[in-house]
């Protein structure tokens, strides 16, 4: 018998109720950002490619460079609205989803894609309405061999994504939020878009400028 060693296809946690994801669903991943103190959002190098925002639960792919057995296998357990997140190791050039994947995806009526590495087809992505984000993309294809992890902690856009997190993505980004900080996540950035739109009103009642700068560059005695 092959060895097992590097397999493997944990069972997802419990499923955040579908009410909680969509709270977050239209939110920016900025306002997210902020909100988690400027931490837990992927590196500006995962972008969007298809054009699409993405909302929904993480399923969690750890794929050896150049292969992309357990993407495929991703798709199969992934239920809909949910987010395929993929770590390719480090690989850039040769792509683990595309446009034949895509529609597998699209007809189960996943939430989206996110790759720390290489897609390609885009044309035929964006033609689905599919949500796609990764590092590159590229003509170039892979194996379909393995070994590789499903349901497992991963680093993506050099941030830890975790089976069951909800991600955010839009053209700023993408922000990850740990499932078991939902509600402190969701008080934080309510209270956070209160204070900008009291800022907006501000502004357009002609209060152009915070006081607060002048008094910061006052303290460093760069003004009187």
């Amino acid at each position: 018998m092959p060895s097992a060693l590097g397999f493997r296809i944990l069972p997802a946690p419990p499923r955040l109720a579908d009410d909680i994801v969509e709270r977050f669903r239209g939110l920016a991943s900025s306002n997210l950002a902020d909100a988690m103190g400027r931490f837990s959002f992927m590196d500006p190098g995962i972008r969007s490619r298809s054009g699409f925002p993405l909302c929904g639960r993480a399923v969690t792919a750890l794929c050896r460079p150049a292969d992309n057995l357990m993407v495929h296998k991703a798709l199969q357990v992934a239920e809909p609205g949910d987010i395929v997140v993929v770590s390719t190791c480090g690989n850039t050039m040769s792509a683990v989803f595309g446009e034949l994947m895509c529609h597998t995806a699209a007809m189960k009526k996943l939430g989206g894609i996110i790759v720390d590495g290489a897609i390609r087809d885009l044309d035929g992505i964006t033609r689905l309405g599919f949500p796609a984000f990764s590092r590159s993309v590229s003509p170039g294809g892979c194996d379909k061999d393995g070994p590789g992890e499903i349901n497992v902690a991963i680093s993506c856009g050099n941030t830890v994504v975790m089976p069951g997190d909800i991600i955010v993505g839009d053209d700023d980004g993408v922000a990850v939020i740990p499932r078991g900080h939902t509600a402190e996540v969701l008080a934080r950035v309510e209270a956070l878009m209160s204070r900008e739109r009291d800022r907006i009103a501000e502004i357009k009642g002609g209060a152009l400028y915070k006081a607060e700068i002048d008094d910061a560059l006052r303290k460093k005695g760069v003004i009187e």
